[in-house]
C-alpha cells in the first residue's frame, strides 16, 4: 500500500525562511570562492614529507620548496614525518583540513605499494588524498660495500648462492620500493638474504657504509659514496641505463626479465582541497620541476623530473601498483 499527499501552499513565513536560507547559501558560496581566490594569504604552507631528512623524497621536497615559496608568496615549510613505510606522514595529511595549507610529498612506494601490504590502513588514499602533481621518477641501484669479496655482479650472485641467509640488505622500511625490489631480485635469482628495515633510506645507507649491511637497492642517495670508492654500483634496476653511469648495466641486461622497479615521488593534498588550489599547485610545481637547480638535484638522484597533470599522476600510481602487486602477492610481503 502506498500513500500520497496533496501539495499545500507555503505560508509567508515559510517563503521568507526559504529565501533567507538561499541567501545564506549564496553568501557562504561567495565566501568560499573569495577564500580560494585569496589563497594563500598570511599563513605558511606545510609540505609534509613522509620519510626522514636525507632521503630522496626529502631531496625533491627541499629542491621544489623554495620555488613554491617564491611563486605563492608564502613560506613553504618542509616537515619530515617518517615511519611505517610512509604511512605516518601520509596519514597526517589525509586527516588535515583541505584548505590548501597542508600537502604531502610522498615516495612513490608510499602510494603504489604500502596500501597493498597494509590490511588496516588508517586512511584511504583513493578517497582521503587528492593527486596534485608528479615530482621525480626514481630508479633503484644495486650497491654493495667496496670491501666485499665480490667485485662484479656475477661474483655477487655466486657468493649469495653459496651463502644463503648470511648476507643482509637494508631498505627504508617494510613495503618500500627498495624492499620490494630486493624481493623481486631474490625471486628471480633464486637467492636468499636477510631484510633489515629502517626508518628511511639515509639510515640504511649509514649502516651499509658502517659495514652492518651487505647490499641495498639505493634510491639514488649513495652516488657520492660510489664515486668516492666506499660503495660499488653493480647494476641499475630500470628498463635502460642512466647517463650518470653509462657503463653500469641494467639487471635486465644481466638476465632478469622485465626487472623495472621505478616509482614516482609526487605531491598530494587532503580531500576537500578546492580544485582551484590543486590546479594552482600543479601549475607551480610543474614550473619548479623545470628549474635548472631542481633538475640538477633530481638527476643527481639518478632520477628524472616527472611533469604530470593530477589525472596523469593518478594513472602512473595505479599502473605501478598493479606492477608491484604481483611481486607482493608472490613473495607474501606485508607491512609487519
Amino acid at each position: 500500500m502506498s500513500f500520497t499527499t496533496q501539495p499545500t501552499r507555503p505560508t509567508r513565513r515559510q517563503v521568507m525562511l526559504q529565501l533567507a536560507g538561499g541567501g545564506a547559501a549564496f553568501w557562504g558560496a561567495s565566501a568560499s570562492v573569495a577564500q580560494t581566490a585569496a589563497w594563500p594569504s598570511a599563513k605558511p604552507i606545510r609540505m609534509v614529507v613522509n620519510f626522514p631528512a636525507g632521503g630522496s623524497p626529502d631531496a625533491v621536497a627541499r629542491a621544489v620548496g623554495p620555488h613554491l615559496s617564491a611563486a605563492l608568496g608564502q613560506q613553504v615549510v618542509v616537515d619530515n614525518r617518517g615511519g611505517a613505510g610512509g604511512i605516518i606522514g601520509s596519514d597526517i595529511v589525509a586527516k588535515s583540513v583541505g584548505d590548501g595549507y597542508t600537502f604531502l610529498l610522498s615516495s612513490g612506494s608510499g602510494m603504489s605499494i604500502v596500501p597493498l601490504i597494509t590490511p588496516k590502513m588508517p586512511f584511504d588514499w583513493t578517497k582521503d588524498l587528492l593527486p596534485v602533481a608528479g615530482g621525480a621518477r626514481l630508479e633503484l641501484f644495486l650497491v654493495v660495500r667496496s670491501d666485499a669479496p665480490y667485485k662484479t655482479y656475477p661474483e655477487f650472485i655466486s657468493y649469495l648462492k653459496r651463502n644463503p641467509g648470511k648476507l643482509s640488505y637494508g631498505s627504508p622500511g617494510n613495503g618500500t620500493s627498495p624492499h620490494v625490489a630486493a624481493e623481486m631480485f631474490k625471486s628471480q635469482t633464486g637467492t636468499f638474504a636477510v631484510h633489515i628495515p629502517y626508518r628511511g633510506s639515509s639510515l640504511a645507507l649509514q649502516d651499509l657504509l658502517a659495514g652492518n649491511l651487505d647490499f641495498a637497492f639505493d634510491p639514488g642517495i649513495a652516488f657520492s659514496h660510489v664515486r668516492a670508492g666506499k660503495l660499488r654500483l653493480l647494476a641499475v634496476g630500470s628498463a635502460k641505463r642512466i647517463a650518470m653511469f653509462p657503463d653500469t648495466p641494467t639487471l635486465i641486461e644481466l638476465g632478469l626479465a622485465g626487472f623495472d622497479v621505478g616509482t614516482t615521488h609526487g605531491f598530494w593534498a587532503p580531500a576537500g582541497t578546492p580544485p582551484a588550489v590543486v590546479d594552482r599547485l600543479n601549475n607551480e610545481i610543474n614550473k619548479a620541476l623545470a628549474m635548472p637547480d631542481v633538475v640538477t638535484v633530481i638527476r643527481n638522484l639518478g632520477a628524472e623530473p616527472h611533469v604530470l597533470t593530477p589525472a596523469q599522476f593518478a594513472g602512473v600510481i595505479n599502473a605501478d601498483a598493479q606492477r608491484f602487486g604481483k611481486v607482493i602477492r608472490e613473495r607474501r610481503i606485508s607491512a609487519d
